[in-house]
């Protein structure tokens, strides 16, 4: 692609960079941009700065939230007992948006894959289980992708918290595999979680 312009190849390289946007959708999105007013552009720069400085981790659960503690940790009237395993923030949304889980989650930040050079120590499975060891825990759901990592991953969870004597589920494979958790419709995660089923049933004897 030929650009008149340094500036405006440089932008629509920084946007290129973005997961799903190819060239085209950048330079469309920099040309939108360029046609909004400078309070506007301004306002748009300065909300994403502001949220790569003052965004946290929840402390007890590692999901995105504007405070130390996020909201679905703080909120009196989640079931604490019931601790949702999932791989990042998109899958917290997707899971809310069905309107069929209640309990509290715990992110891990990612999947074991070590074709990329990710293992157990890159993700957040210690804090899950010390989290298990001193808190009243009465079910785990394992709400993984239905993918090589996501199921190296259950395996490998699977195997860390077995001793603690507590159900072990895993959502129903309603979703086909090699399918993400966030592109699933509601309906469909919301019966996968429903009808969750003994991860040990999931094993192949």
């Amino acid at each position: 692609m030929n650009f008149s312009s340094k500036l405006l190849e440089d932008a629509v390289n920084e946007f290129g960079k973005l997961p799903g946007i190819g060239q085209k959708t950048a330079l469309r999105l920099v040309l939108h941009l360029l046609g909004k007013e400078q309070a506007e552009v301004a306002q748009f720069g300065n909300t994403l700065i502001k949220l790569k400085n003052e965004i946290k981790n929840c402390r007890v659960c590692h999901n995105i939230s504007d405070y130390d503690i996020c909201n679905i940790c703080s909120a009196p009237k989640r079931e604490k007992e019931v601790i949702c395993v999932v791989e990042d923030a998109r899958d917290v949304m997707a899971i809310e948006n069905t309107n069929q889980y209640f309990g509290v989650y715990h992110v891990l930040g990612g999947l074991i894959s070590p074709m990329d050079g990710i293992g157990p120590s890159d993700l957040t499975i210690e804090d899950l289980v010390e989290r298990v060891k001193t808190s009243e825990v009465k079910e785990i759901i394992l709400a993984l992708s239905a993918n090589m990592e996501g199921d190296t991953t259950l395996f490998y969870l699977h195997k860390k918290l077995k001793d603690f004597n507590i159900p072990i589920t895993t959502i129903a494979r309603g979703i086909a595999f090699g399918g993400e958790l966030e592109y699933a419709d509601e309906v469909t995660l919301g019966r996968s979680i429903a009808t969750r089923v003994p991860y040990e049933n999931t094993l192949i004897k």
